[in-house]
């Protein structure tokens, strides 16, 4: 049941432009939004650009909801849901549409800067799987937010304007490397070893205590950062405060790469960028939602984080933030209770958008040619995820899966289905099973990525438009 290349349905030029202006559109936001919380602050300001209310603004009003109504919740900067209001009751159930917004990375330590020979560096933790070796000797960016004692906040990004300076991951060189080049590709690179370089010039004021004459290039660096934050402070009409090293303790800072995401091919048919995984999702997802108007049933985009560690924590999928904001919408009717609430979980029906391998030629050892998702040959239905045997999977029943099938033929998305690699070479996982949870029939469905979780990963620019098709037709129709 080979499918068919997407690109073919598209016969003129007006086509053909819907599909790249959409994914110049996605181009732009995947150079602009490298971290959960830029994601969240993006999806936010264009949800209110296009009418969308507050849940906090209409509790304060205890407004009824009625259809078309367009709300959203955000949770801890990390994490935002939003609502295009059905005709129908809620505890009918909702046509759901999640995907997550973080992406493999590196994290600052809570005391990471030192110096060591001359050089200061920055101690990281890597965040979800990632090939250790993939890292080094790449431009590499700072984004993050630190908190202050003071109780504000500062957001930043460091080595993403032209001007800026950016770091790196040293590697050793390939002369002195005999022995290097003989252990296994785990550990070619250990994850105590991605110490970022930021600095090699010591400070250069006159010190008089001997004391004081010690790291100096560490002293330098901090120095720089607390007069950047001084700028910062004073653009944003904050009062002035010293920043100290003790405040990396109140930091969240990512390591990502450094530059833009990029038309790629002679034919820029691909786009090359960081963090495809998952929000070539994410962005589509939203797009769809926000085309919703007075639809039968509500429907939700529901857009999280941490699902690369196991979809924990207060902001991941497996938290209370979700089944709380839909327990919200429920009161604001007057009629909450909690069978209410089970109904309308219960009937539900979901996709998880998340991604999938792309079939690559070069290692065509890994995948099981007649079940991958190929690149250009538009949506990624994956019935079910997991590892070897089926461990951590959902799994669609066939009558999902024939509904599904149903939809998008009736609006003739292109399509494909697969399974991420062969059985025994591993596997993934994504939030479909929490969704599973509820009771609710949900599926697996994407963008096939080449070179998943590597710095810079690759997507087709039709297959990312056929999952926006995809997501909106589902929306409507479920």
């Amino acid at each position: 049941m080979e499918r068919e290349n997407a690109w073919k349905g598209y016969k003129n030029k007006k086509e053909l432009d819907k599909v790249f202006k959409f994914a110049e559109g996605y181009r732009q936001f995947l150079s602009e939004c490298k971290t959960e919380r830029e994601c969240t602050n993006y999806f936010e300001a264009k949800a209110i650009e296009r009418g969308f209310i507050s849940l906090e603004e209409v509790l304060k009003k205890n407004k009824k909801l009625k259809a078309g109504d367009r709300v959203y919740a955000t949770n801890m900067g990390k994490e935002i849901a939003l609502f295009v209001i059905g005709k129908e009751d809620l505890s009918k159930g909702m046509n759901i549409l999640g995907a997550h917004i973080d992406s493999p990375r590196l994290d600052l330590k809570q005391n990471p800067l030192y110096e060591d020979s001359d050089m200061a560096l920055l101690d990281t933790h890597y965040y979800g799987g990632i090939k250790k070796y993939q890292w080094v000797t790449i431009p590499l960016a700072l984004h993050g937010v630190v908190s202050k004692t003071d109780g504000t906040t500062v957001e930043f990004a460091i080595g993403e304007d032209e001007n800026d300076p950016v770091f790196c991951i040293t590697d050793l060189l390939i002369h002195l490397s005999a022995d290097q080049l003989t252990k296994e590709a785990k550990k070619v690179v250990e994850g105590e070893d991605l110490n970022v370089l930021v600095g090699s010039m010591p400070f250069a004021e006159e010190i008089k205590k001997d004391d004081d004459k010690k790291e100096l290039v560490k002293r330098n660096v901090l120095n720089i950062i607390t007069t950047y934050f001084e700028g910062l402070d004073k653009a944003n009409g904050n009062k002035k405060y010293k920043f100290k090293e003790e405040d990396f303790m109140s930091c969240e800072v990512e390591v990502v790469p450094a530059g833009r995401a990029r038309d790629m091919g002679v034919d820029r048919s691909m786009i090359l960028g960081y963090g495809h995984d998952d929000r070539v999702c994410s962005y589509p997802t939203f797009e769809a939602v926000c085309r919703a108007k007075k639809p039968k049933r509500t429907v939700c985009g529901l857009l999280v984080d941490k699902e690369e560690i196991g979809s924990v924590g207060a902001t991941g999928m497996n938290s209370r933030f979700f089944e709380n904001t839909v327990a919200e919408l429920i009161n604001l009717n007057g009629e909450y209770s909690d069978i209410l609430l089970r109904r309308a979980l219960s009937n539900s029906f979901a996709i998880s958008s998340d991604v999938s391998g792309a079939y690559d030629s070069i290692y065509a050892s890994a995948f099981e040619k007649k079940n991958s998702a190929y690149l250009g040959r538009g949506f990624a239905v994956n019935k079910y995820t997991g590892a070897r045997g089926k461990s951590g999977s959902n799994d669609a029943s066939a009558e999902y899966m024939g509904k599904i099938r149903s939809i998008f033929e009736a609006e003739n998305v292109y399509y494909q289905t697969c399974e991420l690699g062969k059985v025994d070479q591993g596997g993934g996982g994504t939030i479909a099973y929490i969704f599973g949870n509820y009771n609710m029939n949900v599926i697996d469905g994407g963008v096939a990525v080449l070179s998943m979780h590597a710095p810079f990963e690759v997507i087709s620019k039709v297959d990312l438009y056929e999952a926006y098709r995809a997501y909106v037709a589902f929306a409507q129709n479920a």
